[in-house]
């Protein structure tokens, strides 16, 4: 099936390998992509799945959601059951039933309360923002391609990144900047970033970006990233308050597997490695079967360089 987005996911051959799905020989099998996306990981997925199994399909982006919605409606015949959608390979066979969520993987539990879902044989969180986030420019996520600082994944909860650097205090802009973003400039970027909004507030990425390109030395370009790279991660994950949906859905999330049911986790910065690598080491219901994180290729490296900083752990729902 061809995925409807431009997005490229990551270590797609380690997850359906990881995923343990070949090794179950019961059905109806239920696997949760907890972070949708454009369905980059969960097209190769269905291709594993039979039409009695299922693929549930979860984003906080309402846009994510809607965008392979309408894929589906586009390009598959209807489902028998209205509440489900059945997708197909081109061919008379059809695959598995898809229900798409817009919601948080931290509601799961409840989400498969409500809908009477049975408990999954697969959970994957692939946690890197997606390329169709990026290139919108309405959003602002990306320096790259600028627009309106919004950097919310579902722009009807909470504030945006522009409202949260008009009114926040200095020292506590400071902390997020250096403790999500990992950057050493981060009291001069505050400080600068206060300064400037008593007489015109940042409105857009690319104002922002300009800021933190002459506060950083060196200019645009730190290493072997961009200058802003960690200032816009910082905001993006404070907005969205990221790290805490993650804490807390990585204690819930073993209650959603099956016995010998598997999660995987595809992180990009050291603070949600941690969260993760913590979590499965110290749960009581699962084993982990990662010892050491799962990188990208070398090969994959060079063919999509956001792969660079990606690092997958897997583990076991014990029985």
């Amino acid at each position: 099936m061809v995925s409807p987005t431009v997005h490229i996911p990551v270590l797609l051959q380690e997850v359906l390998h990881w995923s343990g799905l070949d090794r179950l020989t019961t059905h109806p099998r239920t696997v949760v992509d907890g972070t949708l996306g454009g369905g980059g990981h969960a097209w190769h997925l269905v291709e594993m799945l039979s039409p009695e199994d299922f693929l549930i399909g979860i984003d906080r982006d309402g846009g994510a959601i809607d965008r392979v919605t309408q894929f589906l409606d586009t390009h598959l015949p209807p489902a028998p059951d209205p509440t489900l959608t059945t997708s197909g390979n081109g061919t008379n066979r059809s695959t598995c039933r898809i229900r798409l969520i817009h919601s948080s993987y931290r509601e799961l539990p409840q989400l498969m309360y409500e809908q009477d879902i049975p408990k999954a044989d697969c959970i994957l969180l692939d946690l890197g923002l997606s390329s169709d986030q990026l290139e919108d420019r309405q959003r602002g996520f990306s320096f790259r391609t600028g627009g309106e600082l919004d950097m919310r994944f579902c722009t009807d909860e909470g504030i945006s990144a522009r409202d949260l650097l008009a009114k926040i205090d200095e020292k506590e802009l400071a902390d997020i900047i250096y403790q999500f973003g990992e950057e050493r400039f981060s009291r001069r970027i505050a400080r600068a970033i206060v300064e400037r909004r008593k007489l015109d507030p940042i409105e857009t990425a690319e104002q922002l970006a300009d800021l933190v390109h002459r506060c950083v030395p060196g200019g645009k370009v730190h290493g072997r990233i961009d200058s802003a790279t960690r200032t816009f991660q910082a905001l993006r994950i404070a907005v969205n308050h990221e790290l805490d949906h993650l804490t807390k859905a990585i204690e819930k999330l073993p209650d959603c597997l099956a016995p010998g049911g598997r999660l995987l986790v595809i992180s990009f910065h050291s603070l949600e490695d941690r969260i993760v690598k913590h979590s499965m080491r110290d749960s009581n219901k699962l084993t982990v079967l990662t010892k050491k994180p799962i990188l990208a290729s070398e090969f994959e490296m060079n063919q999509n360089s956001r792969s660079r900083s990606a690092k997958m752990r897997v583990a076991e729902r014990l029985a």
